[in-house]
């Protein structure tokens, strides 16, 4: 596999179309600060780690909307990839739909969100946009 963030965020958007409650991925560092950061700001109900395996797995349990059946993410995208990073300093931080969405950014200060590396005022290489 050449690019496994691509691939986390493809088995969450399988499985928010097919509407599953909970899924399953192998885990890595990067995956575990992008599910804390989805579940912080309100993207998923609940995750957990499991340590099986050399590897382990993160089990991310979804959000849905009780009424509607509707997810709380409505799109994943993946902005940098292996064959062409995408970088940004702090001063032209990419907004999401106008800031009602969030960017994922790897910083030298590790993985967080748009708002937060403008706060801090540091830039890096734009994961993914979440809304």
């Amino acid at each position: 596999m050449t690019d496994p963030i691509a691939d986390y965020l493809t088995r969450l958007r399988n499985a928010i179309q097919a509407k599953h409650r909970v899924v399953e991925v192998p885990a890595s560092n990067l995956k575990k600060e992008i599910t804390k950061i989805l579940f912080e700001k309100g993207y998923i109900l609940n995750y957990k780690f499991v340590d099986d395996g050399p590897q382990g797995t993160i089990k991310v349990a979804l959000k849905y909307d009780p009424v509607n059946k509707v997810n709380a993410i409505k799109s994943l995208t993946r902005v940098s990839s292996p064959g062409l990073r995408k970088y940004t300093g702090y001063k032209d931080m990419p907004r999401v739909i106008n800031g009602l969405g969030i960017a994922i950014i790897s910083t030298s200060k590790g993985v967080m969100t748009d708002k937060e590396a403008a706060e801090l005022k540091i830039g890096g290489e734009v994961l993914c946009y979440v809304y």
